[in-house]
C-alpha cells in the first residue's frame, strides 16, 4: 500500500530470505537452518544479504525496507552501509501490535499461505519471544539514532495506512 501511495520501492527482507532459500544460495541455505527452528538469522548473514539488497537498490529514488533491522547490531550495520553509500534514512515506521494479536494473525496466515515457516505455532511463539527480547531493544536504540514513528497496528489496514500517510504529510 505504501509502495503505491508514496511511489517507493518495497523491499521485504522476509520475501528476499525466502527467495534466497528457494534458490538454494549459500545465504539461503544458512538462513533455512535458523528459520526452521524459529530463530533469527545471525547478524553476520543478514549483513551480507542486506549489503546485496542495498547495492541492488542503489539507483532507486526511495525504498521502504520491510523487516530489517531487527537487532541492535543490525541497526549499526544499516547505518554503516547507508553512510558508506552516501544515502540517508528519512524515517523508521514501527507498527506496534500486542503479542496475542501477532500470534492470532500468524495462525490465520498459516491457513491462507503456503509458507512452511507459518505452519508451526511453536515457531510463532518463539519468534514473538525473540522479538520481545531482541527487536524491542533495537527499536529503542534506533530512536536514539533516527526518526522513529510508531503506530498502533490494532486497527484495520485502512486505519493504519491513514495514520502512516498522515505522518508523511508532516
Amino acid at each position: 500500500i505504501l509502495k503505491k501511495k508514496l511511489d517507493l520501492e518495497h523491499i521485504s527482507t522476509g520475501d528476499r530470505c525466502r527467495q534466497e532459500k528457494e534458490n538454494a544460495t549459500a545465504i539461503g541455505l544458512t538462513m533455512a537452518e535458523y528459520e526452521e527452528k524459529g530463530n533469527l538469522v545471525p547478524d553476520e548473514v543478514m549483513k551480507l544479504l542486506f549489503s546485496q539488497i542495498l547495492q541492488e537498490s542503489i539507483n532507486k529514488r526511495s525504498i521502504i525496507l520491510d523487516g530489517y533491522p531487527r537487532t541492535t547490531p543490525q541497526v549499526n550495520t544499516l547505518l554503516e552501509l547507508v553512510n558508506e553509500k552516501g544515502l540517508t534514512i528519512k524515517r523508521v515506521l514501527n507498527i506496534e501490535v500486542p503479542k496475542e494479536e501477532l500470534l492470532k494473525r500468524a495462525m490465520e496466515r498459516a491457513q491462507t499461505s503456503d509458507r512452511e515457516d507459518d505452519k508451526d505455532p511453536n515457531t510463532h511463539i518463539k519468534r514473538i519471544e525473540i522479538f520481545e527480547a531482541i527487536t524491542k531493544p533495537a527499536i529503542a536504540y534506533m530512536k536514539q539514532k533516527l526518526r522513529v514513528d510508531s503506530f498502533n497496528g490494532m486497527g484495520s489496514i485502512e486505519e493504519t495506512k491513514t495514520l502512516i500517510l498522515e505522518t508523511f504529510r508532516q
